[in-house]
């Protein structure tokens, strides 16, 4: 099963989110100025729910 994890960066970057430092773990902290909020990306990102919640928090709409 392929993960989620390259087009969920992709879609971030391209809406002007970025990554700002590791975080425990596989997860990654990362910045939205869409919302000026930090959150979590989770590197092992199979789900497709985890993905559209992940876009949610940066401010983004469902695209899984």
């Amino acid at each position: 099963m392929a993960g989620f994890l390259r087009e969920l960066k992709e879609l971030l970057a391209a809406a002007g989110c970025f990554f700002h430092r590791n975080g425990r773990g596989d997860h990654e902290i990362w910045y939205s100025p869409i919302t000026k909020r930090y959150f979590t990306v989770d590197c092992g990102t199979k789900s497709r729910h985890t993905a559209n919640e992940t876009l949610k928090q940066a401010g983004l709409p469902k695209h899984f």
